[in-house]
């Protein structure tokens, strides 16, 4: 990802400490909250963030200098940010953020901004906070007994008692637009405000086989059949594509929004749709009618029922389910006079696309994949006098054209409306050390790195000269033979890995026959309700020039050997679960091994479950390597690099996009747990800790059973020295049923 202004003008803030023309960040915010007797608040607040330090203030401060913040702390090591999605709040749809501290759950609270672009700039500076915090603690000293004496800023609870306040601010980044925005529902852009990044995001870190052929093309939108599946005999896939110039932030909003006004003007296809109940901040259920124009005269009205599921993956991508939902038909009987039709499954992605530097145009790839019939696609095509112009899914896949028309006859919608740049009006007196030097704040604000925070991006990028000559050799080296790059890939991971294990020790020869988990290994990949550990080959990781040309290259064999896995049932969420005096890692022969990397995923579900992986290194961690960083080093640096690649091999499409094919930072992800004993080390990943991963999970435990997924395991990295990234481990889980999961006792 491009380093945005709100960046560089944060670390200008905190590089110059005390000197002129420090940054800050600040914007209207609801402050959300349950009160000492009950009652529910929402209080308008305005949220101002500089360096490390965070305060809330009922006025801004940039326009009533001297005013004093009602709350403050620093962003310390153990608050987490976690988007909510969206919630009615004020009549309005907002987007909710959820702050706790990660060692104690019950110290929370929330703020709701206007729409989904704030919430990710709110999110990307309280990153930028954290990393402040963390750089202060990296240099000990005095510096880290001053910010151990601080704690985290308290959304709950009384206010501390303040005494100081903001100096020294030259140039606030604002984000939102104000009261006014908030107070409107979130679908209302506002103003034309120039765009500060704009992210590049390449088909994703695995590979997959669809072969799409571009069948019509309707108004500069491109209509795509998936030939490669057309011949399973089943649903086809198709759909169209177009370049929007707006933020994908804009064109998300658009396609949520409901209100029959704004979408009059570009879906010709539904009349109008309600909001009939809402599950979390990222899965509703909605009720619509369609157009009479578009079906027969049999049934000239019909309505429908379906479920939306939406999230932001940490690489900017907007992503859209849309599922039929049958289940609700009992809840919402269709209207007198029309009749109950099955919608189309379909998927909307929106990915923001970089622009030639100096351009203030933002632009986006919008993507719209719709299931049909296989017996009707195929009439359509063979037919050139068919109706298919005049059919439910062709006007389906025209609302890409559609949403390019509307917002490019509305330029108020081609600009991104949550940051703008202001200068203050406060004085130009040290802030950074003169207001904290006395360590009076008492209040840390609960910090952490939320899901999809932009730091971390899988796609780092600068933004330099060299952009368009990257691009280009980028663009040749993708025309290589896969066989050859492979091959050379394969030899060259396999040599690097080994740097991460100690090369004078003769490696032990590790028996699998001699570790037994409760879920089987199977012969090959066509076994059921089995594992098995595939090669790297079928991910993509950083190449050796990565820093440089951003290239991204086939993994190699894995680094550590996956000798086991567990299936377990579990009543609740079990942590430490290598210490079990039953577990592998406590076994003689476990306990010889050099080197065991534990892997404990755990499944929120109606039972729970849990998915244990045992990886054996067969030499000890070398000391120095990025592995023995990772193994010895603290929580935060493994929550900043522990990465997993998901691939979907086979199952269905919707499942497929639902969990897509782009590297997870899990540690910003979720909430993950580490244990480091003996031999192990151990990692608890709390997958329910996080609303969108847990509804991503519910839809593939749907599916579990036709599906054959695989995941990689590395560390990612971020320097020269630790490049080429190699593989830790992968395993393939083949149609695994939910029955066979073990029950676990403690």
């Amino acid at each position: 990802m491009e380093t945005t202004p709100l960046r560089k003008s944060g670390s200008e803030g905190s590089e110059s400490s005390g000197g002129s023309g420090a940054g800050a960040v600040g914007g209207w915010v609801y402050h959300l909250g349950v009160n000492s007797i009950g009652h529910e608040y929402c209080h308008l607040r305005f949220l101002f963030i500089r360096g490390k330090y965070v305060e809330m203030y009922k006025r801004d401060p940039s326009e009533n200098p001297g005013i004093k913040p009602i709350r403050k702390g620093v962003a310390g090591p153990t608050l987490l940010v976690q988007e909510l999605g969206r919630r009615k709040v004020n009549q309005g749809d907002l987007y909710v953020l959820k702050f706790y501290n990660r060692l104690d759950e019950a110290k929370k609270g929330e703020i709701a901004v206007a729409n989904a672009g704030e919430a990710r700039k709110w999110m990307e500076a309280f990153d930028h906070a954290k990393q402040q915090a963390e750089y202060e603690l990296s240099k000990g000293g005095s510096t880290r007994n001053k910010l151990n004496m601080e704690t985290e800023i308290n959304l709950e609870g009384h206010r501390p008692r303040v005494r100081r306040y903001a100096h020294e601010l030259k140039k606030l980044i604002r984000i939102g637009q104000g009261p006014e925005t908030l107070l409107r529902q979130s679908s209302d852009l506002g103003a034309r405000v120039r765009p500060d990044r704009y992210s590049e995001v390449d088909s994703g870190d695995t590979i997959e086989a669809h072969e799409w052929k571009c069948v019509r093309t309707i108004n500069g939108v491109r209509i795509f059949e998936d030939v490669a599946d057309s011949q399973s005999g089943k649903g086809v896939l198709v759909k169209s594509v177009g370049v929007i110039d707006a933020t994908a932030d804009t064109v998300f909003e658009v396609i949520l929004n409901i209100d029959r006004r704004q979408r009059y003007e570009w879906d010709t296809l539904t009349s109008d749709l309600e909001v009939i109940d809402s599950y979390d901040g990222h899965y509703d259920a909605v009720y619509g009618t369609y157009d009479p124009k578009y079906l027969t005269r049999w049934h000239s009205k019909r309505d429908f029922v379906f479920s939306r599921q939406w999230f932001r993956g940490q690489d900017g991508t907007y992503t859209i389910l849309q599922l039929p939902a049958p289940a609700l038909d009992k809840k919402k009987p269709p209207r007198s006079g029309y009749h109950r039709t099955k919608i189309n499954p379909s998927t909307w992605e929106i990915t923001s696309l970089n622009t030639p530097i100096g351009s203030n145009a933002p632009k986006c790839l919008v993507t719209q994949m719709l299931e049909i019939h296989s017996s009707r696609w195929f009439g359509w095509k063979q037919n050139h006098c068919s109706k298919f112009e005049k059919s439910v899914p062709y006007a389906l896949l025209c609302q890409v054209g559609g949403l390019k028309e509307y917002i490019g006859a509305n330029p108020a919608l081609k600009f991104e409306s949550v940051t703008t740049v202001i200068h203050s009006k406060i004085s130009d007196v040290s802030f950074f050390n003169s207001e904290y030097d006395d360590a009076e704040v008492q209040d840390e604000f609960y910090d952490a790195i939320a899901g999809d925070s932009s730091s971390s991006s899988e796609d780092e990028e600068s933004d330099n000269d060299e952009e368009h000559d990257n691009k280009e050799m980028k663009a040749k080296l993708k025309n290589i033979s896969w066989a050859i790059t492979g091959l050379a890939l394969k030899r060259t991971s396999a040599r690097d890995a080994n740097k991460e294990l100690e090369p004078t020790v003769t490696p032990m020869i590790i028996d699998p026959t001699q570790f037994h988990g409760s879920l089987h290994k199977g012969k090959d990949d066509t076994g059921t309700n089995c594992w098995t550990s595939p090669s790297g080959t079928g991910f993509m990781i950083r190449g050796k020039n990565y820093l440089k040309d951003n290239m991204k290259v086939m993994g190699g064999d894995p680094l550590l050997k996956l000798i086991a896995v567990d299936w377990f049932k579990v009543d609740q969420t079990i942590d430490g679960i290598a210490l079990h005096p039953r577990c592998l890692v406590q076994s003689e022969v476990g306990k010889k091994l050099p080197f065991i990397l534990v892997i404990n995923l755990q499944v929120p579900a109606k039972p729970n479950y849990g998915l244990v992986l045992y990886y054996a290194a067969d030499r000890p961690v070398k000391q120095s390597s990025l592995l023995a960083k990772f193994v010895d080093g603290s929580d935060m640096f493994r929550d900043a690099r522990f990465k997993l690649i998901p691939s979907i091999v086979e199952g269905y499409w919707m499942v497929k996009r639902a969990v897509g094919t782009k590297a997870c930072l899990l540690g910003k992800a979720v909430t993950c747990k580490y244990l480091r004993r003996d031999n192990f080390l151990e990692i608890d990943v709390d997958i329910g800790s996080s609303s969108v991963a847990k509804s991503v999970i519910g839809l593939v435990l749907g599916y579990v059973t036709s599906i054959v997924v695989d995941l990689a395991i590395l560390i990612e990295a971020r320097e020269d020295a630790e490049l080429p990234e190699y593989i830790l481990g992968t395993v393939r889980l083949n149609r695994v049923r939910l029955d066979s999961a073990v029950h676990f006792e403690i």
